[in-house]
Formats: structure tokens, sequence, C-alpha cells
């Protein structure tokens, strides 16, 4: 049996809970690696990452550097003596960090290798109506997202689960992976095998273009795009009232598949409901953001704002 030094290296909530189960499990984490602190909110005041909040609730070794080939990092780095680095949710590695320790450098990855390579995989399974994903464990090599895999578990996708909720099933079922994983390298049990050769479907990064709604899709698929943005970074449109154009993000909704002659992107409301024309049906909204307000519920939208008889979504 080998005695494990880890280093963790991650920054949003989603490494954090394996961290947790880490120190829970009682394994050595002999350092952690994150972001460096940034300024947020109005105030510019340095904001730490979840990892490192956490870590520092553990008294754990923090490193934050800014230049991963940095030659003191680098020394920081070796005199933590470790022989296994885990990278949950960071960033890409340069060879002289991810060779480093003797059995290796492992990430965990929120899809089912090789299919959703890349910045964003949860997000695009649900966008793209996928029934089911999962997570892997892999070695790292120095492509992304394409080393020798270890381990992986399914997770079954629902019509009507978003991206919020799929992300914590993961973020739980990634945390037992990465201990399984932990447990076959510490007992030199590990049995790798190279990723197949499938037709890639990969995770771009988001950006504002590709979140935007196209009311031209099938309703099936504008749905998926919202319950898979949903609730970051958020679907979004634009309104045309009343010779205004306003930004709207849409949050949560439902689809009515069925023939209509309503034109693409006509905005259709009742006391209660608000609906948008697509090729095949409406979307149903029922919590939107128009810009420069706060979240609502689809009611109380209706209660304070008007929308035209041509009123419309593009």
């Amino acid at each position: 049996m080998r005695d494990l030094r880890i280093v963790f290296m991650g920054t949003p909530d989603f490494a954090v809970t394996i961290l947790k189960h880490l120190v829970e499990n009682n394994f050595t984490i002999a350092g952690v690696i994150t972001a460096p602190d940034k300024p947020a909110g109005r105030g510019r005041k340095l904001n730490q990452s979840a990892v490192k909040k956490y870590a520092l609730s553990q008294n754990l070794n923090i490193l934050q550097p800014t230049n991963l080939k940095n030659e003191e990092f680098l020394k920081e780095l070796a005199s933590l003596k470790a022989n296994l680095q885990i990278v949950v949710a960071f960033r890409m590695l340069p060879k002289v960090v991810w060779n480093m320790p003797e059995f290796g450098t492992f990430n965990l990855h929120a899809s089912l290798l090789p299919e959703y390579r890349g910045a964003a995989p949860i997000n695009w399974a649900i966008i793209n109506g996928e029934t089911k994903t999962g997570v892997t464990t892999f070695f790292i090599d120095d492509k992304i997202d394409t080393g020798e895999i270890i381990l992986q578990k399914e997770s079954i996708i629902k019509e009507d689960e978003t991206v919020g909720e799929l992300h914590d099933t993961l973020m739980n079922l990634g945390a037992d992976l990465v201990k399984d994983t932990v447990e076959l390298i510490k007992n030199d049990k590990v049995k790798t095998y190279k990723q197949p050769e499938l037709e890639e479907k990969t995770a771009y990064k988001l950006f504002p273009d590709n979140c935007k709604i196209n009311w031209n899709d099938s309703v099936e698929n504008i749905y998926n795009k919202v319950r898979g943005l949903n609730p970051y970074p958020a679907a979004w449109s634009t309104i045309y009232n009343n010779d205004t154009e306003i930004t709207a993000k849409i949050y949560e909704a439902k689809k009515e598949i069925i023939e209509h002659s309503d034109s693409i992107g006509k905005i259709i409301t009742t006391k209660k409901s608000l609906k948008i024309a697509a090729k095949n049906g409406y979307l149903i909204i029922e919590g939107i953001k128009l810009s420069g307000k706060k979240k609502m519920d689809t009611q109380s939208l209706l209660n304070g704002f008007q929308f035209s008889a041509e009123a419309k979504m593009v």
C-alpha cells in the first residue's frame, strides 16, 4: 500500500465538494493550488475562491500562482513532496507541473469522455438534449481532456433537469469517483484505457453569442437551451416592445408542442401567462429577468409590465 501525499488543484464550489470528501476520508493533503484572489463588487474588494475559503478553514497549505511555469512556484510545489496531484475545475497545466509527482496527475471531468471535452460539459449535455452523462477520472497528458481513463460513472439526465441541478448531482458523484480513484492508486491497482475514437461532441466555452436563443429553432431545442443555461449564465433574447429594445434572460420555462400560425418570436400574454411562438409550438416562460430589473416569476412581471400587441422576441 502506497503512502500518498496529495496536492489538490481547483477553484469553484464544484471542486470544494471533492476536496472536502478527500479531507473527511483522511487522505493527506500536502497542499492546495487555487486561483489568485480577484477584485469583485463595487468596492473592488479581493474575493477568495471557494476552494481557498475551504482550505483556510482546514488549515491547509495554499499556493496561488499567477504563472504555473514560474520558477519560484515550481520550487514551492516541489517542496510539498507530493506524489499525486488531483485537478478539479482548474486550468490547463504545463507538463513540468503535471509530470512532477511519482504517481501522476489525474483530473475529474464532468462528462463521459471522450464526449464533451472542454470548458462547459454539463451545460452542453443538456443543451444538446442528452439523456445521460457522467463523470470521468483520467491521467492528464499534453492535450485537453484526452488522457487515459481511470474510472467513469454514469448519471441519467431527467427531461426537466436544469444545469444547476445536474451540476450538484455530478459534483457528488464526482466526489465518490475521485475517492475511488485515489483508493486504486493507493493500492497500486489502477488499470487505465485509452479514450475511444468517437465523433466528438465539444463543450465549448460559453459566451453571450452561444447563449442567445434562436426562435427559429424547434421548441424542444429552445427549451433544452434554457434549462442548460439555468441558473448560469442564462439563455437570453431581445424583446421588441413599443419601439423599445430590452434584453431578457430566461430561466424557468416549459414547452408546448403544437401547430400554430403565429409569427416566430411573437409574445402572447394573458393575465397569468407569457409564451413565445417558435417553429413548432410555444415556450411558456415562468422565470425571467429584464435588464436593469431583478429576476421574477411571470405573474410578477405581468403585474407591472405591459406588452404591446406587436411585441416580439428576436
